[in-house]
């Protein structure tokens, strides 16, 4: 796995094209986290084609190496998403989480910016951003991921 310091760089995913067919990347950037207490991801994102779009998931990691990681447990956290269940006095209440990706569609012509967070990242390690086309899978587009932690 390719690891980056986030000190000396701040690139998530490289200015590419998407792969074809909706594939998730294949190996995206490892990027050392461990010291900061928030993070933004700044996303620049050009369609393929007319109704492009893309999906990204955030992994993250409370372990600085594989090797330290606990019997049975998982190198790699999806982030989650909460919500909260009807509240009735005098009944207990069920929430609902699950692993959550987030998907992105196009405005209009040309790059798209925009940016996620700000987010906090004490006790992460290490983090990564996967992405994959959900718009026009024939036609992906180019995807570049700026991450800046303070």
């Amino acid at each position: 796995m390719l690891s980056i310091n986030v000190a000396a760089q701040s690139i998530a995913r490289v200015s590419a094209i998407l792969l074809p067919a909706g594939a998730w990347d294949v190996m995206p950037l490892e990027i050392v986290t461990a010291g900061a207490e928030r993070g933004e991801l700044h996303f620049t994102y050009t369609e393929g084609a007319q109704a492009g779009g893309f999906d990204f998931q955030i992994h993250i990691s409370g372990y600085s190496l594989d090797a330290l990681i606990s019997t049975g447990a998982a190198i790699w956290d999806t982030q989650a998403l909460y919500a909260a269940g009807v509240l009735a006095a005098g009944v207990d209440t069920t929430s609902a989480t699950q692993r959550e990706l987030i998907t992105y569609t196009v405005t209009g012509a040309g790059a798209e910016s925009f940016v996620y967070g700000p987010f906090a990242m004490s006790n992460v390690e290490r983090m990564r951003v996967r992405a994959r086309e959900s718009g026009d899978v024939a036609n992906p587009g180019v995807l570049q991921i700026d991450l800046r932690i303070a």
